[in-house]
């Protein structure tokens, strides 16, 4: 089956702390991502090729990031030096996690690879994502950068046909904090990857996570108080 086409974005020419506690959670709309979880991990037991997976999951993804509603203050945070890489969930059995990806302005990732299926949904502001692939004596640049607006989703994976699985991303804006919602078909803060120099050379890294504790998407006390709510 050939890969789906996920990217909605155009080819442009540009070029751990402890999250806060945040007193007015109960405001934000946690549910999105419940729901979201929920019905990707029920796409997941069904056990489909990848290609149904970035096909269906795109638009799970992309139904989550057209609301700029949910996502806790606590997890949207930049840090000042890097960029941050906040856990949202990770399935019980390791098949998928969602973390935020928060860049403060003109922040970006060295060049790297993911080594499994990865979706990605802006959220909030805008980024750049610049493939590579191997080539003799380094690496090329496949293409211009793609740039990801609010509600656009795009894919990496280093299996899919017209799919790349190294890139470099970086903030849109250098003025404004940007925010991206990945999907990751592994736990993908424990996943042994590398980075890459521009002449090939690799170095080993593991990513982790800035934060140690989670979003509470399962109190559905607040929700079963209020109708408002949708669960």
């Amino acid at each position: 089956m050939a890969a789906p086409h996920i990217s909605t974005a155009a080819p442009v020419q540009e070029s751990v702390n402890e999250p806060a506690h945040e007193p007015a959670q109960e405001a934000r709309q946690l549910w999105r991502l419940r729901a979201f979880v929920t019905q990707f991990a029920q796409l997941l037991s069904e056990a489909p090729p990848e290609p149904v997976i970035l096909d269906a999951g795109s638009g799970l993804l992309r139904e989550l990031v057209s609301h700029d509603d949910w996502l806790p203050e606590a997890f949207a945070q930049p840090d000042a030096q890097r960029y941050r890489q906040y856990l949202l969930h990770a399935d019980s059995a390791q098949r998928f996690s969602v973390v935020s990806f928060v860049w403060g302005p003109g922040q970006r990732t060295p060049i790297h690879d993911h080594t499994v299926w990865g979706l990605i949904g802006m959220l909030r502001g805008a980024e750049h994502a610049q493939s590579y692939a191997p080539a003799a004596g380094g690496l090329q640049k496949i293409g211009q950068p793609v740039r990801l607006a609010p509600g656009m989703v795009d894919a990496v994976s280093p299996n899919g046909a017209g799919l790349h699985d190294v890139h470099q991303v970086s903030n849109a804006y250098d003025d404004r904090v940007s925010i991206s919602i990945h999907v990751y078909g592994a736990n993908i803060g424990a996943v042994r990857r590398s980075t890459y120099q521009p002449d090939g050379q690799r170095k080993p890294f593991i990513s982790g996570y800035s934060n140690s504790t989670l979003p509470n998407i399962w109190d559905l006390s607040s929700e079963q108080q209020s109708p408002s709510h949708h669960p």
